[in-house]
């Protein structure tokens, strides 16, 4: 705002003149977060992915759309954990996305340990030469210790089997949260060390810009962004085009 105030010295600027020029303001904020999801696989064993954030924010459906843009465009063979073990509704969705992304989902009987599932599949997909594996998590609010504690033993044992894993630990957040967002950033960062974030639900009326003030505070990767239910509603995050639809240019 304080930008803009500076360059509005044209009494006649329309609206659209100030639409424009706020677009290109929060495209400066947003760039150093549109950094694409670059699978760097290592020399063993596969690329591990975990997805986290608190309930409803739509985890497992950016997992099945992504593990189907990676089956199709990357070419990457993927694999599929059902750590959300609390809730058989969501296993069956998984395994449901693992259909249409052609990837093999890992679960075991509601109620199994998660960490001990999340530390089955590394060895389960290096065995099978699974390139990329992604783990789906049970969705914990970031203000209950215990299930943040739990998500840092699944990190944890993950890392007996090698200190880089997981190498990505993705956070999803729902656009129409608002200021709580911010919370739900620091206290996953800290916890696990969020690696980068995906916001989902932009398809209602609230644009999600929350996602400004993140960028500006945490300076974090935004891979993604998603606009609905349907398999192609995951699109890559550009700062002019996110810029643009939050201004309605």
């Amino acid at each position: 705002i304080a930008h803009l105030a500076e360059k509005y010295v044209n009494r006649d600027s329309t609206d659209h003149d100030l639409r424009k020029m706020l677009v290109a303001e929060i495209a400066t904020i947003l760039a150093p977060c549109a950094r694409p999801l670059v699978i760097k696989r290592p020399a063993q064993g596969p690329f591990m992915m975990l997805i986290c954030g608190v309930n409803g924010v739509g985890k497992t459906s950016t997992i099945g759309k992504m593990a189907k843009i990676m089956h199709d465009q990357k070419h990457h063979s993927v694999m599929l954990v059902a750590g959300d073990t609390f809730r058989a509704a969501a296993v069956e969705q998984l395994q449901i996305w693992g259909t249409r992304a052609h990837a093999p989902v890992l679960a075991r009987d509601i109620g199994a340990d998660s960490a001990a599932l999340a530390y089955e599949s590394y060895t389960q997909a290096k065995r099978d030469g699974v390139e990329v594996v992604m783990i789906d998590t049970a969705g914990r609010l970031h203000n209950k210790a215990h299930l943040m504690a739990e998500l840092e033993k699944i990190v944890r044992v993950l890392k007996k089997h090698g200190a880089a894993l997981p190498h990505e630990v993705i956070l999803v957040l729902d656009g129409t949260t608002g200021q709580n967002a911010f919370a739900q950033v620091e206290t996953f960062k800290e916890m696990v060390h969020v690696t980068g974030l995906i916001v989902t639900k932009l398809d209602g009326s609230a644009r999600g810009g929350v996602v400004v003030g993140l960028a500006d505070r945490f300076g974090l990767p935004i891979y993604a962004v998603g606009v609905g239910e349907d398999v192609d509603d995951l699109h890559p995050f550009t700062a002019r085009g996110y810029a643009e639809a939050l201004v309605g240019v």
